[in-house]
């Protein structure tokens, strides 16, 4: 019995030495290799053509006349963003997060909005011309403004924007 209760407090012992180890010796969360991040960043008339961007972080980054044509920026969180005449003609913004981000003027032929989340942005005097807004979360307002000018059907997805806006 003696020899049971011996093993069993060194197996105690052990456990709680690696509970320690643990917690004293933390180790940091590994990132994701190639994680993009441009967060507050200057990036005005920065040139992203057919960059690989999915997953990229564009938080309150300055992007006036960026280029983004053919981009993928699948996923991408551009939340506080300035992409005043931009140019995101033929970029992959499925499930993007592009919310409060300014587009006025911006170049939006043939972009994939699709699941994106677009809420509190604006798309004054933006050319939509072929853009796919299927499921993405739109303010009202904006929608009723674009379906004004909503024209063309995308490349990729074959979806009419008109369709995607849900205009009627």
């Amino acid at each position: 019995m003696k020899k049971f209760l011996l093993k069993l407090l060194s197996l105690l012992v052990i456990v709680i030495l690696a509970w320690l180890w643990v917690i004293i010796n933390p180790q940091p969360a590994f990132a994701q290799i190639n994680t993009i991040n441009y967060s507050n960043g200057s990036l005005q008339n920065r040139d992203f053509s057919h960059a690989d961007l999915a997953g990229g972080t564009f938080v309150a980054a300055e992007m006036r006349g960026a280029n983004f044509l053919g981009a993928n920026l699948t996923n991408a969180i551009l939340t506080k963003g300035v992409l005043l005449k931009a140019n995101l003609e033929d970029a992959n913004l499925t499930g993007a997060l592009v919310d409060r981000v300014t587009l006025d003027g911006a170049n939006l032929k043939n972009a994939n909005f699709t699941e994106a989340t677009m809420t509190r942005s604006r798309f004054y005097d933006a050319d939509i011309t072929g853009a796919d807004f299927t499921d993405a979360l739109i303010d009202r307002y904006q929608v009723a403004l674009m379906c004004d000018r909503a024209d063309g059907i995308n490349p990729v997805t074959g979806v009419a924007t008109r369709d995607s806006l849900g205009c009627k």
